[in-house]
């Protein structure tokens, strides 16, 4: 397909760039032009499959929420208002249990609908079965990053780092729209000889890797019971981040956990959403900033937060912030833009869907600045993070095609059909 916006102005996301008014253009997955109108006119006349009057709107990269459990759609609103540990191992483990393959990949797509109103162009999907995430994900043409889902006893040790290892070698770059990295749950989740297990394949096959770590104090206070060491100090005594990786949440990390990340130039993915409806705390962003250290942001499962929505992730990472320091200067909304676009992009791989330009690939994004809270136009990147919202995307593209337009999925896929097939799975589980 090749696909040409004008009359759009477009925010590139590159280092120290302001939106400016022009053209875009779309061949065969790939971003081909990005400029003026003047400039466009200079070049080459092409034969447009589409061409679309952008009307002022504005074009950005996509969001990337680099840190989700997609099949739990099934379980919003199941088991809410409860701390971290009940809600997990009373509630949600529990009817995870009852899961069939097929769910997940149904369960997964209802997400992926969900991701594409937020204008989320890419995902970092942890959960069980992902085959059944990465054919929802090829089928609905979603671009998507696994991480290893892994966890249990060293009884099982050597089993589970063969699943961890053939997982890694079969889906690793399987499809265009598919990659993934090596990860595990969690170290209360994990035994010592797993872990060890994970870090020697990390330097087997030089990857970083990823997993959740000290969402809560009680996850870090225990570990030290265990180990005399953090989750991130113990990691890194394994060997773990040699070539890198990340932590999700990192809520309750202290001085020695960030120079690791720092040294060992990691990713913190935030979870404003999740974190504050389970109460497990505010992360300190702003000291990972200042440290250097790359922020992304993601929403969760949909069982914890219990909304894939962008938007509220962005407001809620600056908002906790001005109130953790007392500064309403604190997290600025350009740096929060960042985190949702380039930092998420930095920390699942994905070089070459960070921004705008020439040769990158076409995940591109429209907001809707014809609506009341965006007007007026004084400064367009902070009014997406102060007072966006998902009816402001109008446009959701991944690898040039065009899945979401003006309210109306183009997925291949019924959404009703999806609908009811969720609320039969949940309601088969309950029995």
């Amino acid at each position: 397909m090749k696909i040409r916006f004008y009359n759009a102005r477009i925010l590139t996301m590159e280092k120290d760039s302001r939106i400016h008014t022009g053209e875009l253009w779309v061949e065969d997955g790939v971003i081909s032009y990005v400029g003026s109108r003047e400039e466009a006119d200079e070049r080459e006349s092409i034969e447009w499959d589409r061409e679309i009057d952008a009307r002022g709107n504005l074009l950005m990269p996509g969001f990337k929420n680099a840190h989700t459990h997609s099949a739990m759609t099934f379980l919003r609103s199941y088991a809410d208002d409860l701390p971290l540990q009940e809600w997990l191992f009373q509630s949600v483990f529990p009817m995870e249990a009852k899961l069939k393959p097929e769910d997940v990949k149904t369960a997964s797509k209802l997400a992926i609908m969900e991701y594409l109103t937020s204008g989320i162009t890419a995902n970092f999907d942890m959960y069980f079965f992902p085959e059944k995430y990465i054919e929802a994900s090829i089928e609905c043409g979603f671009r998507t990053v696994m991480c290893g889902q892994v966890s249990g006893s060293d009884e099982e040790a050597a089993d589970i780092i063969n699943r961890l290892m053939n997982y890694y070698n079969t889906f690793n770059n399987q499809h265009p729209l598919i990659s993934c990295r090596l990860g595990f749950h969690a170290e209360y989740t994990t035994g010592r000889k797993v872990m060890e297990g994970i870090a020697e394949l990390a330097q087997k096959y030089q990857a970083p890797v990823f997993t959740h770590n000290s969402e809560t104090k009680k996850e870090v206070d225990e570990c030290i019971a265990r180990y005399g060491m953090t989750p991130t100090m113990l990691m890194d005594y394994m060997g773990m981040f040699m070539y890198g990786g990340g932590g999700f949440h990192c809520v309750w990390l202290n001085d020695e956990d960030i120079e690791i990340f720092k040294k060992h130039d990691m990713s913190i993915v935030t979870n404003p959403g999740s974190n504050t409806k389970l109460a497990s705390g505010v992360a300190p962003l702003t000291r990972f900033l200042d440290s250097g250290i790359n922020v992304a942001i993601g929403t969760d499962g949909s069982a914890s937060n219990n909304c894939l929505d962008m938007f509220r992730e962005m407001f809620l990472a600056t908002g906790l912030q001005k109130i953790q320091n007392n500064d309403a200067a604190a997290m600025n909304a350009i740096d929060v833009l960042r985190m949702a676009t380039v930092g998420g992009a930095k920390a699942m791989g994905l070089k070459n869907c960070d921004v705008l330009k020439r040769g990158k690939a076409a995940d591109i994004i429209m907001i809707d600045l014809h609506q009341p809270n965006m007007q007026p136009l004084n400064f367009i990147e902070k009014n997406i993070v102060y007072s966006g919202s998902k009816q402001n995307v109008k446009m959701t593209m991944i690898n040039g095609k065009i899945l979401y337009e003006d309210g109306q999925f183009f997925i291949g896929e019924d959404p009703e059909r999806i609908y009811a097939d969720v609320n039969s799975i949940i309601a088969r589980c309950k029995e």
